[in-house]
This record gives structure tokens, sequence and C-alpha cells, in this order.
């Protein structure tokens, strides 16, 4: 404690507050070690240091039949959407043997094969305004 208040006292033996008067640096070893001594380190969890953070959305689940998933049957449309501040793509899945009732808007992670049907999708979509 005496080595941390000689070097903040870089003068020496003594030191000048903020008034200009000059005192022996033994005259603060007691407030100094008070003060250390009463302090406590503080702790704090992911919540306190972040409050605006949210918690990452749970995933669309996946419609299951007889524990595969079910079949997609193609892509019908896509969107856009703003999810926790970041843009999102959705699409539009229309599902084998299912009514246009039962159509569910997935992101790409959650479409069974959702590479193949999205390439599918895409192209469906390009030639589709080359004929326009």
């Amino acid at each position: 404690m005496e080595h941390i208040l000689k070097q903040f006292c870089a003068y020496g033996m003594e030191y000048k507050d903020h008034e200009g008067y000059t005192h022996y640096w033994v005259t603060l070893l007691p407030e100094v070690q008070l003060a250390y001594s009463t302090i406590k380190p503080y702790s704090y969890t992911e919540k306190d240091k972040f409050p605006l953070r949210k918690k990452n959305p749970t995933p669309p689940e996946i419609v299951e039949l007889n524990g595969s998933p079910e079949p997609v049957k193609k892509i019908i449309k896509a969107r856009k959407i703003r999810l926790n501040g970041k843009d999102q793509r959705q699409y539009l899945v229309r599902f084998k043997n299912q009514t246009a009732d039962k159509d569910k808007w997935l992101e790409e992670y959650a479409i069974p094969d959702g590479k193949l049907h999205l390439k599918r999708f895409r192209a469906s979509r390009r030639s589709e305004k080359s004929h326009k």
C-alpha cells in the first residue's frame, strides 16, 4: 500500500493537493488503507453488461412425419423481415400432400433440402423475369 502511495506522490516524501498545500505522504496512508479495504470487486452478469442484447430466437420447428422432415413440394415466395435489428430472408414453403393453408414461412436453414429447393426457386424467378 505504501509503495502505491509513494508512486502516486511522485514528488518523493511530499505531495501537493488540489489547493496547492504540501503534505507528507504518510498522512494519507490511513485514508487510503480504509478506502482499499472497503472496496469490493464488482461482479456483473451478461445481462448487466449488455442490457439491450436479446437472446437468439429459436429456429422454427420443422414439421415431421414418422420421424423424418416433411418433404417440400416447392418454394412459392420470398420476403425480407427484420428480426432483432437484422434483415432476414424467409421463404414461403409448400409441403407435399398439403394444402395452401399449411404453407409456412421458413428461413433457409430450416427448409429440408433447402439449397436444392432454393436453386429451383431462384431459377424459376429468373425465367419469369426474362419472359416479361
